[in-house]
């Protein structure tokens, strides 16, 4: 966003920018816009509008998120092999187009003629909608209401015929994997990276991508414990600076795990790596030699790794903190704004309450000792 505010300005000093470049429908459309406005307040104010047109286009592409661009990119791919199974128009949105998209996606969608899980075509459709938009396409609410519709009804029969896709929701992380994580890290670098990661993951709810785009000046030292700028949120809850108190059970403390992962990292590496611009989680050899930083796949892989070598009963992902946050946070009895604040969620966020819903419903079920 600095980028885009240091660059752009509106009127006739106007800096050149390299605004995002409008697909052909879209950008006739604009132009035929700019005209009926020189017809309406002159060229100049038209030049002027026009110029605010590119910064809302620029700032939109600024604040959208990577991951976000890239599901668009690969829903609109998913669209456009419908249409040319269907020989339906690619760039026309009806709502009978919507439903048949929704049952091709249920049906075959898939690369290898399989069906997707209904999670994942309402994502496509979603993101399907966003790019006919971008194209000039214009999508009705209720042509998108009716496919959405019919998406939630045959997910239904699906489910009625014992036919249950996806792999459902990540196991989340609980006090009992996380001991079991810190007894089983080695006395290595590696062993110190990844207790730190996984157990100061856990109390701030981190997404792959949040240790990843750590540096080290972005975790602090506090007399009470350690305070962590997560800046890679998706929203504005989730860019936030969480705090991690010392732990009661020094085996599973985060703030001595992050502390003694750092020291080992400045005795063992090269002083670089111990830089306030560095990043916070590295990559490490079998050699103990520092490879580079960690990405969110090799964030994600390593949770998955670090929960096999400590054998807990369910394999961790990498969103499993993210989920043992709020499912734990919740069975000891935390304020749900409390979690929603350190886990970056929006207050009485959707998902969150589902991953605060997680147990083995006897403990926390809503007919127990009521007779």
């Amino acid at each position: 966003m600095t980028a885009v505010l240091d660059t752009v300005t509106i009127g006739e000093a106007a800096k050149p920018m390299a605004a995002p470049r409008l697909p052909d429908s879209a950008a006739s459309e604009r132009q035929a816009l700019i005209e009926r406005w020189a017809e309406r307040h002159g060229v100049a104010a038209a030049r002027r509008l026009a110029e605010a047109e590119d910064l809302a286009d620029a700032v939109a592409a600024e604040i959208t998120p990577d991951n976000t661009t890239d599901t668009y990119g690969k829903s609109w791919r998913v669209w456009e092999r419908f249409c040319v199974v269907t020989e339906l128009p690619e760039l026309e949105a009806t709502r009978g187009s919507l439903v048949a998209f929704v049952t091709w996606m249920l049906r075959e969608g898939q690369q290898a003629g399989n069906g997707y899980a209904p999670s994942s075509a309402s994502t496509h459709l979603a993101a399907a909608v966003v790019g006919l938009r971008q194209r000039g396409v214009t999508v009705s609410g209720d042509d998108q209401a009716a496919a959405r519709a019919a998406l939630e009804g045959l997910a239904v029969k699906l489910l009625q015929n014992g036919e249950r896709r996806g792999r459902g929701q990540a196991v989340g992380a609980d006090i009992d994997g996380l001991r079991a994580i810190a007894r089983a890290c080695p006395d290595t670098l590696t062993g110190d990276r990844d207790k730190a990661l996984t157990l100061t993951g856990f109390h701030y709810a981190s997404r792959s991508q949040d240790p990843a785009g750590l540096l080290e000046g972005d975790v602090t030292l506090h007399p009470r414990g350690l305070v962590v700028a997560v800046l890679t949120g998706k929203t504005k809850h989730s860019v936030r600076n969480a705090k991690i108190g010392y732990s009661d059970d020094p085996e599973i403390c985060p703030v001595r795990a992050w502390i003694a992962y750092r020291t080992r990292l400045a005795a063992e590496a090269e002083p670089r790596w111990s830089r306030p611009d560095a990043l916070a989680f590295v990559g490490i050899d079998r050699w103990g030699h520092v490879t580079g930083g960690m990405g969110p796949d090799s964030v994600t892989r390593a949770v998955k790794r670090i929960s096999a070598r400590a054998r807990v009963p369910v394999l961790w992902t990498g969103h499993s903190l993210r989920i043992g946050l709020a499912s734990v946070g919740r069975a000891k009895g935390k304020d749900a704004i409390a979690i929603a604040d350190q886990g970056g969620w929006a207050r009485y966020s959707r998902s969150m309450l589902i991953y605060m819903q997680r147990g083995d419903g006897w403990d926390d079920n809503a007919s127990a000792g009521l007779t």
